[in-house]
């Protein structure tokens, strides 16, 4: 089933302008990348529900609004992406889309959305490339689309949209179309309002959790797949073929490689393992400018604050997600999350460790994991030597630092056994203070 993406150059181009001014341009405009399982799958292992958080050898990492604006240029501002969830979406599906749906149905009936949009059965051919298809498509879709301003543009826009949000940014496994977006598309004026890059991550998190079994994710993939090459890009996934594009996701390619996917996730578990903790990008857009990236000044208020990630309330409805599917009464999550979000109107919190040093994180994170029947990481044997090298780095550094002093010492009472043993006082000074500083920087 399309996804809505190869729809949108259908779309007459008021409705394309509209669909910008809303925000959903960049993510549209990212080209088709092919599905990289391997990485994926080697990321769901590493995921922590509890901490929400991937648990690597060398700590904690987790997927920031930044993320989200930088890779595929959703906004990250706005209102909470909140609304109600109803028993009976009847109404509402017949009022908006002018579609049939049953009665106690919470799902948009495909074929007929599919038809609305000149979408059905309007697959790729044999032999066709991709400019000829999305040319043929274009054709298709325009005689059912209205090509100017007027009682049914409302209609194509929503029902573009509805599938747009639940099969591209909100798609979940299978064809299905929610209705649960429905009471948010209402007002068309107000849909560029909401954070939608907020809850694109909120849902990123939930399809993280949602099972230790799953070997795929929700969602639009190539936000994990990119995530991963800008992060960890010593495992060699990604190509980067077309440098300074914006939203980054546009840069990348994902590797093809032909060995099946068991040898493939074997390699990775073994390079995440071993992975050079100095290879590690904990922050891959310090170079970036902001250059015709007119979303990312009005996200930097919420870039490092963390309220997000707590809406709704997980530890009352441990899965926000699946309470959408739930369809038996009308709750609204605007009151049940109401301290969620004003939180998040607030512009949240600042992230902050308990820890006070380095070296409390690292031990505390190998306490946690060792007793842990999971891969990664192993901190049986990892994390012990990595803090047995911290604290000889440390004593290295002292080492030299009361060397230092000594040797200015010396040179202060003019000792001449200083010259002889390896140059002049200044000479070795010079080379301990710059050996200090090699170190405390390492």
């Amino acid at each position: 089933m399309d996804t809505g993406g190869s729809c949108f150059p259908s779309l007459p181009p008021f409705q394309r302008e509209r669909v910008e001014e809303m925000g959903f341009g960049e993510i549209i405009r990212i080209e088709r990348m092919r599905v990289d399982p391997a990485p994926t799958q080697a990321l769901l292992s590493r995921w922590d529900a509890e901490e929400s958080a991937f648990a690597f050898p060398w700590g904690h990492m987790i997927p920031s609004l930044e993320d989200v604006s930088r890779i595929i240029g959703l906004r990250v501002y706005g209102r909470a992406v909140s609304g109600y969830t109803n028993h009976c979406y009847h109404d509402l599906v017949e009022h908006l889309l002018d579609l049939p749906v049953e009665r106690r149905s919470s799902l948009v009936p495909t074929v007929a959305l599919q038809e609305s949009l000149g979408l059905y059965e309007v697959g790729k051919n044999a032999g066709e490339s991709e400019d000829e298809y999305l040319a043929r498509l274009a054709r298709v879709s325009r005689r059912e689309l209205a090509s100017e301003p007027g009682p049914q543009e409302g209609l194509d826009l929503r029902r573009f949209l509805v599938l747009f949000l639940s099969r591209l940014l909100f798609a979940t496994r299978g064809d299905a179309v929610h209705c649960h977006f429905l009471p948010l598309l209402e007002d068309l004026g107000v849909v560029g309002g909401y954070a939608w890059g907020g809850a694109f991550l909120v849902h990123q998190f939930d399809g993280l959790s949602t099972s230790e079994r799953q070997t795929s994710t929700s969602g639009f993939y190539p936000f994990l797949q990119v995530w991963a090459y800008l992060h960890l890009p010593a495992l060699g996934s990604g190509d980067l073929t077309r440098p300074g594009l914006v939203p980054i996701a546009r840069r990348w390619d994902s590797r093809r490689d032909t060995r099946h996917l068991v040898d493939q996730l074997e390699r990775l578990q073994e390079a995440i393992d071993s992975y050079p903790y100095l290879d590690v990008v904990w922050q891959p857009y310090l170079r970036e400018g902001d250059e015709g990236q007119s979303w990312l000044a009005q996200a930097r208020p919420y870039i490092g604050r963390s309220s997000v990630v707590e809406f709704p309330v997980r530890d009352s409805f441990r899965r926000p997600g699946r309470s959408f599917r739930g369809l038996h009464d009308t709750t609204d999550w605007r009151e049940r999350a109401r301290e969620q979000i004003e939180n998040w109107e607030r512009k949240g919190k600042g992230v902050r460790s308990d820890a006070t040093t380095d070296d409390a994180y690292l031990q505390a994170y190998a306490l946690k994991y060792a007793g842990r029947c999971i891969r990664a990481p192993d901190t049986r044997w990892m994390w012990p030597s990595a803090v047995q090298d911290r604290e000889a780095a440390k004593r290295q550094t002292a080492e030299l630092r009361s060397e230092l002093e000594r040797v200015r010492g010396t040179g202060a009472g003019g000792a001449s056994s200083s010259r002889s043993a390896g140059g002049s006082p200044s000479l070795m000074e010079a080379r301990l203070a710059g050996a200090v500083l090699r170190a405390e920087e390492a």
